[in-house]
């Protein structure tokens, strides 16, 4: 069901097309008048719509119950409702409203890494690709039919960031654009999701974050890049939680234990992997939330060289 949020409903009329986008939208985003919602909605439009209107369903918190919420939704009378950066169950009778249902946006290569953190999952998991999926929803978690997909290669450089906002952004505004015109064409596949090829990991938090720097070099590697920048891989370094951002990899092997921080200069702070070594550009120490280059930590004698990160 809808918890209490404030899903945004922006309905467009492009060429005969009645569209109701739903995205999950702050009252910060309210007060500046910005959020995915309106990037999308800029992006369908495109000088195609005849008509615009714009709505936001209250639900929960002010007061609006689902019925009601139903109701308004339904009144809109929708040919398509767009689900984008949303990470509620949506109930099903709003998802099959509209005269040709809904579509729902998710940044993985489905069936693989379902879930609200498909983003982590992939580069965590050392993925040589991940991509964006546009699919029809139904009542499981991205379980539904998939509509359109679109593919691109993990670089060792790309962290959740940079590869959402670099490219998966990007790239699902431009793949919802082909899915709509297919779905107005007619011609929108619905293929069914292979489910001996699925998999589901829970949102990436803190439980998971934790770096065990025994582990292969390379598994510590893609750990902290899955979870830059949030949550943030960590370490402990004494009784304090310092958080490790801007990892670079090199196969050669420093003559020290694996955590060993072995340099900090200009270029940030070396750490020893099992036969590798590690860059860091960028940490912070819980619960301080600024980043900073590791030589700060170092200037003001929270780390060091030779330190031991467990």
């Amino acid at each position: 069901m809808l918890p209490s949020a404030l899903p945004e409903i922006l309905i467009g009329c492009r060429t005969g097309l009645v569209l109701a986008l739903i995205t999950m939208i702050t009252s910060e985003m309210i007060a500046r008048q910005s959020g995915a919602g309106n990037i999308l909605f800029n992006a369908l439009d495109m000088g195609q719509y005849d008509t615009v209107f714009a709505m936001i369903i209250i639900v929960g918190a002010m007061g609006i119950g689902l019925d009601a919420a139903f109701e308004q939704f339904k009144a809109l009378d929708a040919d398509l409702a767009i689900l984008a950066f949303v990470t509620l169950i949506v109930p099903e009778r709003i998802l099959y409203a509209p005269r040709y249902k809904s579509i729902c946006f998710h940044p993985s290569l489905l069936p693989r890494h379902r879930g609200a953190s498909g983003i982590n999952w992939a580069i965590i998991a050392g993925d040589a690709e991940t991509g964006v999926t546009w699919f029809w929803p139904d009542k499981g978690i991205d379980t539904g039919p998939i509509l359109i997909q679109k593919r691109v290669p993990i670089a060792d450089t790309d962290t959740v960031g940079s590869i959402y906002f670099n490219t998966l952004f990007p790239m699902g505004i431009d793949a919802m654009v082909e899915a709509v015109d297919l779905i107005k064409a007619g011609d929108a596949p619905a293929i069914v999701q292979d489910e001996s090829r699925a998999t589901y990991e829970p949102p990436c938090r803190d439980e998971h974050a934790k770096i065990d720097f025994a582990k292969p070099a390379r598994e510590v590697f893609n750990l902290i890049r899955g979870c830059d920048p949030q949550p943030g891989a960590f370490a402990n370094v004494g009784e304090e939680h310092v958080r490790l951002y801007e990892a670079g990899y090199s196969a050669s092997k420093p003559d020290a234990a694996p955590g060993t921080i072995v340099t900090i200069d200009a270029d940030g702070m070396k750490i020893a992997l099992a036969a590798a070594t590690l860059t860091i550009k960028r940490a912070r120490i819980d619960p301080n939330p600024k980043k900073v280059a590791p030589g700060e930590l170092a200037a003001a004698g929270e780390i060091g060289v030779g330190a031991k990160l467990t």
